[in-house]
């Protein structure tokens, strides 16, 4: 069975793909995929996300504000309370993006550390988000101490001696389609040079949709084609890279798997 640890289901777009968000569950389904963890980028769209989900025991969803979406400064009082809902498992997506956003780099550095402190105190794991921002990513989680909370930097992109970095304190690290990408062969290297027992993988969705379905609308179901990828490059079989990137992921989220359970 396969999970996929980082989806936007509140922005499919359900027309597109021509289905419901009860028949992209099916598909996902269909596919041997267990769980998913829908995440939040708006705390404004937060509560409308978590609703849209609740009907779905193989749904889990996180709580926070994506880099990009944040206002001038991240209301750490209402991020809290949201996050400390039963109901959520993780807190993010957060982290730093200085390339589609430089000029914002105080305010978002800003509300990473928010973020950090608020995980911290729930002890929920840090779903982190980061792109030209190698340094002062690690730099935070290590003064904030980050690894207090643990966590996974998603659909990585980035080098290998950040990823070190980030398993050195604790952290996973997730993959997405963009490892099926043909121009993606340097973070190919990096993924052979990763343990297996800290990775992750994830679609994403709607966004980044793998080869062969590059191009088009993402959705959960293709996290198969993304784990066929990762084990061609940990030389494993398809089900041995299911079995570990699964139990990695409900080693990381417990919430979930107890959600899984109770379901």
């Amino acid at each position: 069975m396969f999970v996929d640890s980082h989806c936007h289901l509140d922005r499919l777009e359900l027309d597109k793909l021509g289905l419901d968000l009860e028949g992209v569950i099916a598909n996902a389904q269909q596919r041997q995929i267990e769980h998913l963890l829908c995440v939040s980028v708006s705390l404004a769209e937060y509560p409308a996300m978590a609703k849209l989900v609740k009907p779905y025991h193989q749904v889990s969803v996180s709580c926070g504000e994506h880099p990009l979406h944040q206002s001038d400064s991240v209301d750490v009082e209402l991020l809290a309370k949201l996050a400390a809902g039963a109901e959520v498992v993780a807190v993010g997506e957060t982290g730093l993006d200085y390339f589609y956003s430089p000029d914002s780099k105080l305010s978002q550095q800003d509300g990473f550390v928010k973020h950090i402190s608020v995980a911290r105190k729930l002890q929920k794991p840090l779903i982190i988000h980061t792109r030209d921002a190698r340094s002062d990513t690690i730099a935070l989680m290590k003064a904030h101490a980050a690894d207090e909370a643990g966590g996974v930097l998603h659909c990585f992109t980035e080098n290998y001696e950040m990823a070190r970095a980030a398993l050195d304190l604790g952290f996973y690290i997730s993959l997405s389609g963009i490892v099926t990408f043909r121009n993606a062969t340097e973070l190919r290297d990096v993924v052979r040079k990763l343990p297996l027992d800290r990775l992750l993988i994830e679609t994403d969705a709607p966004y980044l949709a793998p080869v062969p379905h590059r191009g088009k609308t993402n959705q959960p179901a293709y996290v198969t084609d993304v784990a066929a990828a990762m084990a061609d490059l940990k030389a494993v079989t398809v089900q041995q890279l299911a079995k570990q990137t699964t139990d990695n992921f409900y080693q990381l989220f417990p919430l979930a798997r107890a959600k899984r359970s109770a379901g």
